[in-house]
């Protein structure tokens, strides 16, 4: 991992930029002791997985009527 310090990352940005999209973590140190602050590490580039729809399929069941009326008070219970 290399260190860059603020002004570093200022003057060479896009160069910086191009290290993390190729898969390089970077850190940024600030101050006159270095102290790194930040890291910079390229995005995930798998995709989550998808909730499957439908997963407690057949254990429970609502079924609304068009008639359903209900009162803002016996909605919220009190």
């Amino acid at each position: 991992m290399q260190t860059y310090t603020v002004g570093d990352l200022k003057t060479n940005f896009s160069e910086i930029l191009e290290l993390v999209r190729s898969g390089e973590q970077v850190a940024i140190a600030y101050g006159k002791k270095r102290k790194v602050v930040a890291y910079l590490v390229p995005r995930l580039n798998t995709v989550p997985d998808k909730r499957p729809l439908g997963l407690l399929e057949g254990t429970a069941r609502a079924v609304f009527t068009d008639n359903f009326k209900i009162t803002e008070t016996e909605f919220l219970g009190l």
